[in-house]
């Protein structure tokens, strides 16, 4: 069975709740595709009035981080259960951001990702190596304990849900893409270390993405990967080319 492909935007730090609702009336015809998944990821700011703005459209609405806590005494964060009342549907989970700038770890993606389950929320856990890694020649070992820990008590049922999303650290943000063949092969890696840890079916149900400066011009090769299955888009989400990228056939 053919995976249906999914393409998300991370917004990250950007787009005041205006703004925001602008973009996406702006978006919406141009992401039109009922053959993918659309997800617009936007700041925790953003989503009540983006919800709103996508009602009756083809895109469904994500965060860009949750806590692993339900409530508390945790000023500032955001819980699964304030997403899933307000609407949203997918939440991505440790971003090389949020692990270079806010320290957190593979355990603490871990949580997120038992405690996104928990609430019928689709996590997808990012994963990828800087360029002095890339060079070392350890990638696959670095991006495989991603995951593994990332993953680690999960279901087969679960992980076949979930999003992965592959994004060298050296490509976010830089102009610099990973090659087609670059990305297939970490790609196709990542999917065998998820047949190591659960087995072929869960391996061949989960979707990995790829992301890092993605656009309309490299979109349709990389999406025509046997294991790429979509993109988590950075800068291009911000534009009217997304819908290029989304419509890249």
């Amino acid at each position: 069975m053919a995976r249906r492909k999914i393409i998300a935007g991370n917004w990250k730090m950007n787009m005041t709740p205006s703004e925001a609702v602008e973009l996406v009336n702006t978006l919406k015809p141009l992401v039109a595709n009922e053959e993918v998944d659309v997800v617009f990821c936007v700041p925790a700011i953003d989503i009540v009035p983006v919800v709103e703005a996508v009602k009756g459209s083809n895109i469904h609405v994500g965060a860009e981080n949750m806590y692993f806590e339900e409530k508390g005494a945790y000023t500032g964060e955001i819980s699964p259960n304030m997403l899933v009342d307000a609407g949203v549907k997918y939440v991505i989970l440790g971003h090389s951001e949020r692990r270079e700038y806010f320290g957190e770890t593979n355990e603490d993606i871990n949580k997120k990702m038992h405690k996104a389950f928990e609430h019928g929320l689709t996590p997808i856990m990012c994963c990828g190596e800087s360029l002095e890694q890339r060079e070392q020649g350890v990638t696959m070992d670095f991006i495989r304990q991603q995951v593994k820990v990332g993953f680690l008590g999960l279901t087969a049922e679960q992980a076949k849900e979930a999003v992965i999303a592959y994004e060298p650290i050296w490509a976010i943000g830089t102009g610099k893409t990973a090659t087609t063949e670059q990305a297939q092969e970490v790609c196709k890696a990542i999917r065998e270390c998820i047949a190591e840890v659960y087995d072929e079916a869960t391996a061949e149900a989960i979707r990995i993405q790829y992301g890092g400066s993605v656009n309309a011009a490299t979109a349709p090769e990389l999406f025509a990967q046997a294991d790429i299955d979509g993109g988590l888009v950075g800068g291009a989400a911000l534009k009217p080319d997304f819908g290029k990228i989304v419509n890249y056939k």
